[in-house]
């Protein structure tokens, strides 16, 4: 006995076939991988904690993988250049982006027009670093202590001069977020890059900024800035007498920087796990560790899971940030 399939049956077995011919396929993919050298985006100039992170990040990956991961610096619009660059690659795993918190969680809402959609243009692998912002005074501030500086600044609202990288860069988020949580005005001075930021402020031209470890530490040691708080749930192991902000009196003000690997949105979880799972053992590594503790990092490697909370959380945060502040990249 014969069996006769219909045309619109014919078209269901052929989806089928393909459907079946996709999941194989990828599922291939997935267990060679990886078969060829991978690209490592790094969306900031050389020489940066981006730089410096996806450099040693791709070493260790290299060694795992069997596989050279070549670091590719793509600078440019607050990193959207290089992101965009990964979110529209192939999602099979040899391009990478090593972000910034402000790619996935800030830009959308500092740019008029975005080239991809953060919240799904990326599969998050892992939280590679991460650290706690400091506010810092010159000396010659009189309030030696953050419930000092914050009542001085109530009194005397947008005296004070606190600089920033930029307009929309990370420092000027957290100063965003330090007068919101403080309910305090304080006068915003950008500057291009924190180099000369921290420059005029040991000049005495301004008188503080909210800036990342590796910006200010040297300076803090040398007692040329005085450090008040440092934005974060625990003390620093840098910094141990300093407080944190909610022990100094000031709520609700936790804000860091953080750097991750990400894939294009369509990656096989396959691949995300192995990448994942090879870059939680290189971030374990004492010497690793040890290096990067220096500038102020934390060395994480997060799962994708815990990674993804942690981006939705902060987009939302920084969201509500930015429109309070009404600020817009330049």
């Amino acid at each position: 006995m014969m069996l006769s399939v219909t045309r619109s049956g014919r078209a269901r077995l052929l989806t089928l076939a393909i459907l079946l011919s996709a999941c194989f396929g990828t599922a291939a993919q997935a267990q060679n991988y990886p078969d060829r050298p991978i690209r490592l985006i790094a969306p900031f100039p050389a020489g940066g904690l981006v730089d410096v992170l996806a450099r040693a990040v791709g070493d260790e990956l290299s060694k795992s993988l069997g596989q050279p991961v070549i670091v590719e610096n793509r600078p440019g619009a607050g990193g959207n250049i290089g992101a965009e660059a990964v979110a529209k690659s192939a999602p099979d795993g040899y391009t990478l982006l090593m972000t910034s918190a402000g790619i996935l969680t800030a830009n959308e809402f500092l740019y008029a027009k975005m080239p991809f959609d953060p919240a799904t243009a990326f599969v998050p692998v892992s939280n590679v670093a991460d650290m706690p912002m400091i506010v810092v005074v010159n000396p010659k501030i009189e309030a030696k202590t953050l419930a000092e500086f914050v009542a001085y600044a109530k009194a005397n609202p947008g005296k004070l001069n606190f600089g920033s990288p930029g307009v929309g860069t990370t420092g000027h988020l957290g100063l965003a977020l330090f007068m919101h949580a403080a309910n305090i005005k304080l006068t915003h001075v950008p500057y291009k890059g924190a180099a000369p930021a921290i420059t005029d402020l040991i000049a005495g031209q301004i008188d503080g900024v909210v800036d990342n470890p590796p910006t200010v530490l040297p300076h803090i040691e040398a007692q040329k800035l005085r450090p008040l708080a440092v934005a974060a749930k625990t003390r620093m192991p840098q910094l141990p007498d300093l407080p944190t902000a909610a022990q100094a009196g000031v709520a609700n003000f936790e804000a860091s920087s953080w750097f991750g690997v990400a894939a294009p949105a369509g990656t096989p979880p396959a691949i995300v796990a192995r990448l994942h799972k090879d870059i939680a053992a290189a971030l374990a590594k004492p010497e690793l560790k040890e290096r990067f503790a220096k500038s102020g990092a934390r060395l994480l490697g997060n799962s994708p899971e815990e990674f993804a909370k942690q981006i939705v959380a902060d987009r939302k945060m920084w969201g509500e940030v930015i429109r309070a502040a009404d600020i817009k990249a330049q």
